[in-house]
């Protein structure tokens, strides 16, 4: 495919410097943070992750992605939780999911 890896974690858990952005949960606010360096800026990025609910923790991801400088292409999941809504919290790029519930 040509393309990179960048992890996206919590608080923490990155050996280099960070850039990082909070987001609300339900029940309070949580972050994730990315290397500064992680891509070039004008970069196209695709966001994957397992599952997306509510969608809090994939709109921050973009956020970031688009803070460090990223062109944000679209989001793939394997699972999605329809009635949760998680959709409606994030960018109008195209997003694939594997299964729904």
């Amino acid at each position: 495919l040509g393309a990179g890896f960048v992890p996206v974690r919590k608080p923490g858990k990155l050996p280099a410097a960070v850039q990082g952005v909070e987001y609300q949960l339900e029940y309070g606010t949580d972050r994730v943070e990315m290397h500064q360096d992680a891509f070039e800026p004008g970069s196209r990025v695709l966001i994957v992750d397992d599952l997306m609910a509510t969608g809090g923790t994939a709109a921050a991801t973009a956020k970031l992605v688009q803070q460090i400088g990223g062109e944000l292409v679209g989001f793939g999941f394997i699972i999605e939780l329809r009635e949760l809504g998680g959709r409606q919290k994030l960018p109008d790029v195209p997003i694939l999911t594997l299964i729904e519930y």
